[in-house]
């Protein structure tokens, strides 16, 4: 148990750390870099080891239409045509991150009605779809997003911009 806390503790500062690289590059993005640290968690415990299968990849589980709608960005001026763009950009943390933010971006809104558009928001919008966020999470994805919520909330995970 205390294994796994730290496992799953170490695997999430990682992911902070490159979202915050990344955020640094551009203030303006929408989601902060604790909150996709913790979709990252919820959605894929951040593995690694999972390239792609079952229409998704990378640590952040993102499907070709997704990619597309952040904006379909590469890796090292590859053109989106490129029969590797998608699996390239989104098997990449950096690329997966900018392209949730460009995704957020478009599709950003108050999903769960609270009257302000935060992690959970996000979360949502990432696992539902821009059209679908008002549905209803799983029971897995909304615990692990809690717990990993709740575990940075000093970081002040609500307020995303």
């Amino acid at each position: 148990m205390a294994g796994n806390k730290l496992c799953c503790t170490l695997a999430i500062g990682a992911i902070l750390c490159l979202a915050f690289s990344v955020l640094i590059q551009a203030q303006d993005k929408p989601v902060t870099d604790v909150c996709l640290g913790c979709i990252c968690e919820a959605i894929s415990g951040c593995n690694q080891t999972q390239f792609c299968g079952g229409g998704v990849c990378g640590l952040f589980r993102i499907t070709w239409a997704y990619w597309a709608d952040g904006g379909k960005l590469t890796l090292n001026n590859e053109s989106p045509l490129s029969e590797d763009a998608f699996t390239n950009c989104v098997n990449d943390p950096y690329c997966a991150a900018n392209t949730i933010q460009n995704y957020m971006s478009k599709f950003g809104q108050d999903c769960n009605g609270d009257g302000g558009i935060d992690c959970y928001d996000y979360a949502a919008i990432h696992k539902l779809g821009g059209y679908g966020c008002k549905g209803e999470l799983s029971y897995q994805y909304q615990s692990a997003l809690d717990k990993c919520l709740v575990l940075f909330s000093p970081l002040d995970v609500r307020n995303s911009k």
